[in-house]
């Protein structure tokens, strides 16, 4: 886990020789992502070019729900991700390297598993005026009704930034574990400890000024998610006026142009500020490293104080949203305020609709089957200094590339098709495979690769007997990571679709604006179960082709 990320946050390392010879079909490394990419091109032009209309902008700004719903974007997405940054910051600094530490590592797979809609939906089970924590309270103060508290779709969107934090912690710390595996972060530790610095001042002045500049597009990439999420901002968001992103959603369906065209608009809105915070947060980091005085010098004693456990909450929240999924959906009857249903039943999931089940299944297989050859060739012999590129998906608003994306099928007539349906995920899903493997691939030992060519192997032999058998283990976490980002796409799925397919993701959130709260916990679930599924039967895989081989395992 820790390798998942090592040398792609930091694209100025210097890139290893290739092994042997140059392929003669090495241009055919190129043509998959090509074919994922490329389409996007004009898509965007045709998408956005109804912005360019001053009239566009002026319709925008004297919209009635505009400024709310940037208000609420905004406060959203920055706070959520202040907060994200600032609890895997703090427990990085009070924690690593230490047994903790090593706890985390250990029980964040698991957790990142867990889809956004589906923790969205389990926090709303948790924190809503009707939830289990409200019943908890309602057990010792006899309350008979639900409180009149505002704690889900707030008009400000706190709770949505409350599950944004929560959510992308867990990925932030993920990065950390990466970026840190890489640093002699342990030997500058025991040096400042040795100097007489306490733990919170060695990270202070030897450690985190050495990683803020690392973790700057990992911090970027978590604000962009923030701005364009709407899954999450359905289920917790406001829902009049609703976060920016799901307004820009209502207006690029709308089959009115002109209200597409403001959608537009506001899409090259979420960039500007995507943008402008990029180049604020560069300007003022490198205003910081200019102005940062030199140590005083004064060492301060070791504190005793640990903090509040937040570790210990973070992940007791992560495990309470999956219990309230499984007692939701197994409930039979239940009333505020009693804590537990009355009777438990599989009445749910007997009459579920597993049609949704069965889309999600086979487009994520064919996805992440599609995925994985490609990512490999490009790896292998594709030109890695334009690995930025791939990286873009993940740093920037969702909306715009999916309204681009909507353009190029509809240019083409293949919207609502199963070809448009997996080609929309392949988008996203290919930037995370590839970020996946590019660690481990480029960690191999390419002498290995030498001695295969030395045998008589082709290029093409030896990667086949050789260095993919050799990286089967992070070949396999690849295809479970590329399968698991398939399922929880929600607005690529909607749009290339065009409402023909439905998936489990799209099933929970519609449920959520009103249906059945078992129903809807079913399906929640049935979105972890997949993920899940998928790390659990790469795991068996790996242990089973290396049961022989010990270097396998």
């Amino acid at each position: 886990m820790a390798q998942t990320l090592r040398l792609a946050l930091r694209p100025s390392l210097p890139q290893p020789a290739k092994s042997g010879h140059r392929h003669p079909w090495q241009w055919l490394a190129a043509v998959p992502v090509f074919l994922i990419f490329g389409p996007l091109l004009p898509g965007l032009y045709w998408a956005l070019s109804p912005a360019l209309d001053a009239t566009v902008w002026l319709n925008l700004w004297r919209d009635a729900q505009w400024p709310q719903a940037l208000r609420t974007t905004l406060i959203s997405s920055v706070l959520g991700t202040v907060l994200a940054f600032g609890m895997a910051a703090g427990l990085a600094t009070q924690h690593y390297p230490g047994r903790v530490w090593l706890t985390l590592q250990r029980r964040l797979p698991l957790l990142l598993s867990v889809p956004h809609a589906a923790f969205a939906v389990g926090l709303f089970f948790l924190i809503a005026p009707s939830g289990w924590l409200a019943r908890a309270i309602a057990h010792f103060v006899q309350w008979s009704s639900p409180p009149d508290w505002v704690t889900v779709q707030d008009p400000y969107g706190l709770s949505l930034a409350l599950a944004l934090a929560i959510k992308e912690s867990w990925f932030l710390l993920w990065v950390l574990a990466a970026v840190l595996g890489e640093q002699a972060v342990s030997r500058q530790m025991v040096m400042g400890r040795s100097l007489g610095y306490n733990r919170t001042q060695t990270w202070l002045l030897m450690v985190w000024p050495q990683l803020l500049p690392r973790l700057t597009w990992p911090v970027m990439a978590v604000f962009a998610y923030g701005l364009s999420v709407v899954d999450m901002a359905v289920i917790l968001g406001p829902g009049t006026p609703p976060t920016l992103a799901v307004l820009i959603w209502r207006w690029l369906i709308d089959p009115d142009p002109a209200f597409q065209a403001r959608g537009s608009a506001a899409s090259l809105v979420l960039l500007l500020i995507l943008l402008v915070c990029v180049l604020g947060t560069r300007g003022l980091g490198w205003l910081w490293m200019r102005q940062r005085p030199y140590p005083s010098g004064q060492r301060q004693p070791a504190s005793s104080w640990r903090g509040l456990k937040l570790h210990t909450l973070l992940f007791l929240t992560g495990y309470a949203v999956v219990a309230m999924l499984l007692l939701w959906s197994v409930a039979q009857a239940w009333f505020f305020p009693a804590l537990l249903p009355e009777a438990l039943s599989l009445e749910s999931w007997q009459q579920a609709d597993w049609i949704p089940f069965g889309t999600t299944l086979w487009l994520a297989i064919v996805t992440s089957l599609l995925g994985l050859p490609a990512v490999l060739l490009w790896l292998e012999w594709g030109p890695q200094r334009l690995n930025a590129l791939l990286y873009l998906p993940l740093i920037v608003p969702a909306l715009p590339l999916v309204a681009g994306q909507y353009a190029t099928l509809l240019h083409v007539q293949l919207d609502g098709t199963a070809l448009a349906l997996v080609w929309s995920h392949l988008l996203w899903v290919l930037p995370y495979m590839v970020l996946t493997l590019v660690g481990p691939y480029r960690a191999f030992d390419l002498r290995l690769m030498t001695s295969a060519r030395a045998l008589g192997n082709s290029p093409w032999q030896a990667c086949w007997r050789v260095k993919w058998p050799i990286l089967l283990r992070p070949i396999l976490a690849t295809l479970a990571v590329g399968f698991a980002v398939s399922v929880a796409q929600y607005l690529p799925t909607l749009f290339a679709g065009g409402g023909r397919f439905v998936t489990v993701t799209t099933e929970a959130v519609a449920l959520s604006a009103g249906g059945n709260r078992r129903v809807l916990a079913v399906q929640a679930l049935l979105q972890i179960a997949l993920p899940m599924a998928a790390f659990g039967l790469a795991a068996l895989a790996v242990h089973g082709f290396g049961r022989h081989r010990k270097g396998l395992r």
